[in-house]
Formats: structure tokens, C-alpha cells, sequence
């Protein structure tokens, strides 16, 4: 045999395979389509595919009845009172499809909701905003690496226009974070639209071909790592009862609460207690005396969610639960500070015309309202739906009039003592 030949039958399979998987890659041609079943699942799995991703979600709020929930990891607590449940047994008009998990904070958020810019136009939304996220330095390094998406970050770069204060602070951001940096073509443009010049003509188009490859990847890997939850849901869809009424439920509510919270005084769900709390009770008495979330450049990443939702022209209800306090007194998390950081918040939102809030702050101290520390529980989730429901009754978003101030990206608002307002 020939050298030729030799060669040939040595690197010819690779390069046929190279060649078969670079077709797939940037062929013009949909995979892996995404049925009723997929999207159902994705709707409660919070997996770190679909957050990062957007054939699965971008495609439920295009042609389903579900409402984007964002938030972080209170959504992962399950019972019966939790929004998908009640939605599903009362058979409302929407179904929630949960965008967060333990760690997604304001700029992923942020990243998730322009990605859906054409399918989510002048919709709905609901937000929990979480005050835990409002530490000094916003998200951290670790859960922001984890829930960075390429895929969504570049079809933001293409979407930049107006080279705003909006889209500067962005770039500016992003760059602040080590796995951002490491692509290199990523960091060059992030860079050039943070000193605000516009892309050139080869700029997009290799941010085209870029943004075509990890298109496929999502639509080839987008469904892996799905976590089913309809066993979970089928089981607490049965604890309800069929017909609606707030009185009965909030009862029922009382009792669950009552009955998964006998091993301690803090009515904290006996699971999460004795695996959790226990082990290190007593080194947590009084270790939260310092913590503050009324100065964070968080507030500055949740103002991009507010500027996109302007540009979207939505309308969103933002929910802001309380903080356990039989466990705060014990930690001496300050409730005068959280008192002051939800005054902070509101400031921001209705200083700018968003005005569908349910600030839930002072029932810290309601009877299992909490399901652990910082978790809405089962009177919590029922309380919330109490503006939910009536909110979502049309889908369709009124128009508003917002206000979006620049002034919410600096430095001066994130440090900004809320007893000044």
C-alpha cells in the first residue's frame, strides 16, 4: 500500500467526521426539535441548560401560555402552594416558567430576558427579587461563571445600538469577571462597545458565524440535564382541594406549615434544619450582626433588567420576600436594614414608573410564612399569589409609562444610604 493510501486510511475518518459535524454546526437547519413535553419539563426544571440557553424557553414564550418567573433558588422549593402547583390545579390562563436557580442573580437575568427580546415583547413577567443577592460586590465570581451564557452574551453585542448608558455599564461589567476575559474575541469587543465604538461590518459577521455555532451547541446539548419535576407536582396537586378559596387554603397552608416544622422554634422545615442548621446552630448566633444589603453594584445590575423591560415595553410584577425573622433575631441580621434596603428598592422601581410591586417585607414574622431562613413557605407562596393571579389574568402588558434614569448605573446610587431618600 501506498504512502498516500496509508495516509488516507489513517486521517480520512477524521476528516469525514470533521467535516459531517462542522455540517451540522452551520447548517441553516433546525435540530432536535422541542415538543410539548420537553417545554413542559423545562418549565419547572431550572436547569443550568435552559437558563443558559434559549431554544427551549425563547420557543415556550413564543407559542405556549407560559409567564417567565425569574429569581433564584425559592423556586426550587416545592409544596403545594408553590406557583406552579396552583396554577396547574386551578387551570389558570398562564403557566409559570421558572428562569433562575440557587446563584442566578440580576446580570444573568438580565441576559436571559434580552435573548428573548422578540418573543417576549410588550408580555408579562413576574421577578422575585431576593435582598441576599445585594451584598457588596453583587454576584459572585463562582455562581456568575456557572450561569454565563456566550451564546446569549453575543446576541446582545449584536443587538447593541445606541451605545447607551445602559450597554456601556454592561460591557464594563461582564469585564469584570475572569471567564468573560478568557475569550479573548469576547473581551475585544466588550472593550471597544465599552469605550463606545460601534462594531464594523467584519465584526458582525464574525459575530454572526460565532453566534451560528452556539446556536446548534444549544440546540443540540440545550435539552441534556433536563430534571423532571411532575412527580413532585402530581403529588402536591393532590393535597389541594378542587375549588379555590383563599380562607381554606391559607388553613391548609397553617397546618402543612405547623406539621413540617416540629424540631425547632425557628418554623423552619424539619429537612432543612437538622441537615443544615444543626450541625452549626450555635456558631451562627450573631453572624449576620454585620451583613448589609443596602450598598451593592447589584442595584446597578438590576437596573439592566429595568432598562429591558422598558425596551420591551412589559409590564412585570416584582415580588420581594421577607427574611425569616424568628431566624434573624438569632443571627441578628439587622431588620431595620432590611427594612431600609426594601425602601431603597421600591425607590428605584417607582421613582421609574414600575409599580406592580409586592413588597412582603413586614411579614417576616407571619406563622410559616418562610419555609426555612430566607425561602418562601407555604402561607408565603399563597400570600404572593394573592397579587400573582389577579396580575396575570391578561397576559397581555398595558401600556406603561416608564422612566429609566440613567443615574441607577452609578457608583454614587449603589453606595447610596437609603435614610437620604
Amino acid at each position: 500500500m501506498s504512502f498516500k493510501k496509508k495516509l488516507f486510511t489513517a486521517i480520512g475518518p477524521l476528516c469525514l467526521a470533521f467535516v459531517i459535524v462542522a455540517g451540522i454546526f452551520l447548517s441553516p437547519f433546525r435540530l432536535n426539535p422541542t415538543t410539548p413535553k420537553v417545554t413542559s419539563e423545562a418549565a419547572t426544571s431550572m436547569g443550568v441548560n435552559v437558563i443558559k440557553g434559549n431554544q427551549i424557553k425563547n420557543k415556550a414564550m413564543k407559542e405556549h401560555n407560559y409567564v417567565p418567573f425569574f429569581g433564584s433558588s425559592e423556586f426550587s422549593r416545592f409544596n403545594a402552594f408553590h406557583p406552579s402547583v396552583l396554577a396547574e390545579k386551578y387551570d389558570r390562563n398562564y403557566r409559570p416558567f421558572l428562569l433562575g436557580s440557587a446563584g442566578t442573580q440580576s446580570l444573568s437575568q438580565f441576559l436571559m430576558l434580552q435573548s428573548m427580546s422578540n418573543e417576549i415583547h410588550g408580555k408579562k413577567a413576574v421577578f422575585v427579587i431576593s435582598p441576599q443577592w445585594f451584598v457588596k460586590g453583587g454576584v459572585s465570581k463562582e455562581m456568575f461563571s456557572l450561569y454565563f451564557s456566550p451564546l446569549q452574551t453575543y446576541q446582545w453585542i449584536l443587538n447593541v445600538k445606541d451605545l447607551d448608558e445602559a450597554e456601556a455599564y454592561t460591557a464594563k461589567r461582564l469585564l469584570k469577571f475572569k471567564n468573560v476575559r478568557s475569550d479573548t474575541t469576547l473581551k475585544s469587543l466588550l472593550k471597544q462597545i465599552a469605550n463606545g465604538e460601534p462594531l464594523s461590518t467584519t465584526q458582525e459577521k464574525m459575530c454572526r458565524m460565532r453566534l451560528n455555532v452556539l446556536n446548534r451547541e444549544d440546540q443540540l446539548f440545550g435539552h441534556l440535564g433536563l430534571i423532571s419535576r411532575r412527580n413532585k407536582i402530581d403529588k402536591q396537586l393532590k393535597k389541594l382541594p378542587d375549588t379555590y378559596d383563599f380562607n381554606t387554603l391559607d388553613e391548609l397552608a397553617y397546618k402543612t406549615g405547623q406539621s413540617k416544622t416540629k424540631s425547632n422554634s425557628y418554623e423552619i422545615t424539619d429537612s432543612f434544619y437538622k441537615k443544615r442548621i444543626m450541625p452549626v446552630e450555635a456558631s451562627l448566633e450573631g453572624a449576620q450582626v454585620d451583613f448589609d444589603y443596602r450598598k451593592s453594584v447589584e442595584f446597578s445590575d438590576f437596573q439592566l433588567f429595568l432598562s429591558e423591560i422598558e425596551r420591551l415595553k412589559m409590564d412585570v410584577l416584582f415580588v420581594i420576600p421577607p427574611v425569616n425573622e424568628r431566624w434573624s433575631d438569632y443571627t441578628g441580621l439587622s431588620t431595620e436594614m432590611l427594612d431600609e434596603f426594601s425602601k431603597k428598592i421600591n425607590y428605584q422601581l417607582r421613582s421609574q414608573g414600575f409599580t406592580n410591586i409586592a413588597d412582603l417585607t413586614e411579614k417576616r414574622g407571619e406563622d410559616y410564612f418562610m419555609e426555612d431562613t430566607i425561602h418562601i413557605g407555604w402561607r408565603g407562596w399563597l400570600e404572593m399569589d394573592q397579587s400573582v393571579e389577579p396580575f396575570l389574568k391578561n397576559r397581555k402588558a398595558k401600556k406603561q409609562s416608564y422612566k429609566i434614569d440613567p443615574y441607577f448605573f452609578t457608583k454614587e446610587w449603589q453606595k447610596l444610604d437609603p435614610n437620604t431618600l
